[in-house]
C-alpha cells in the first residue's frame, strides 16, 4: 500500500493551491508594489537601497504568504516586513560617516526645478524629525494609514500614535516657518 502511495502523481489540487497563490502573490505585488518602494525609499533615502529592500520584501512576503489571512491588512503587513528588512540592513553593516559628508553627500541630489527643490527641502525637513515622529508622519503621508493602522504596525497605542503624529506635524511646521539665516552681517 505504502508504495502505492508513493508512486502515486501529485494531485491536482496541489497544482491548483500553487496556482492560486502565485495569482495572489501577482496581485499583491501589481497593488502594492509602488507603496512598498515609496515607503523604502523614505526610510533609507536611496533608490538602489529601496529596490534591495523591496525585493527582500517581496521574496519574504512570497515565503510567508499563507500567514496572510486578510488581504485587507495586507498593506501594513509588507509595511512591517519593509521596516524589519530596513532594521536589517544595519544589522549586517555598521556605517561610518561623519557629518560633513552627509552634508556632502545631501549635496549632490538634483533640484533643479522648482518642484523637485520643493520636495527636496520637505524631504530633508521630515529626515530632521526624530524617528518616533518621522516614522508615523510618513506612514500617515505616504502609506496613507490610519491612526489605527500606524499603531498596529508600530505596535503602540493609537492615543500615542496620533500624539506623534501631532507633535511631528508641528515641528515640521516650526521648520518649514523658521527663517533661514544665511549671509546675515552684523550690521
Amino acid at each position: 500500500m505504502f508504495n502505492r502511495l508513493r508512486n502515486k502523481k501529485p494531485s491536482s489540487s496541489v497544482n491548483s493551491d500553487m496556482l492560486s497563490k502565485q495569482r495572489r502573490y501577482d496581485s499583491l505585488v501589481r497593488a502594492l508594489h509602488a507603496d512598498i518602494f515609496r515607503y523604502a525609499y523614505w526610510l533609507c533615502g536611496d533608490k538602489h537601497i529601496a529596490e534591495d529592500i523591496t525585493q527582500e520584501t517581496f521574496l519574504r512576503a512570497w515565503r510567508s504568504l499563507d500567514s496572510l489571512k486578510d488581504d485587507k491588512a495586507a498593506k501594513a503587513w509588507l509595511i512591517t516586513i519593509v521596516r524589519r528588512e530596513n532594521a536589517r540592513r544595519f544589522e549586517r553593516k555598521q556605517f561610518d560617516y561623519s557629518d560633513i559628508e552627509q552634508d556632502q553627500l545631501e549635496d549632490h541630489l538634483s533640484t533643479s526645478t522648482e518642484d523637485n527643490a520643493e520636495q527636496y527641502l520637505i524631504r530633508r525637513l521630515i529626515s530632521k524629525l526624530e524617528i518616533e515622529y518621522r516614522e508615523p508622519l510618513i506612514l500617515q503621508v505616504i502609506g496613507g494609514f490610519s491612526g489605527e493602522e500606524i499603531a498596529n504596525i508600530l505596535a503602540l497605542n493609537r492615543n500615542t500614535v496620533m500624539t506623534r503624529l501631532f507633535r511631528a506635524r508641528n515641528q515640521l511646521k516650526d521648520l518649514i516657518e523658521k527663517p533661514q539665516v544665511r549671509g546675515q552681517s552684523n550690521g
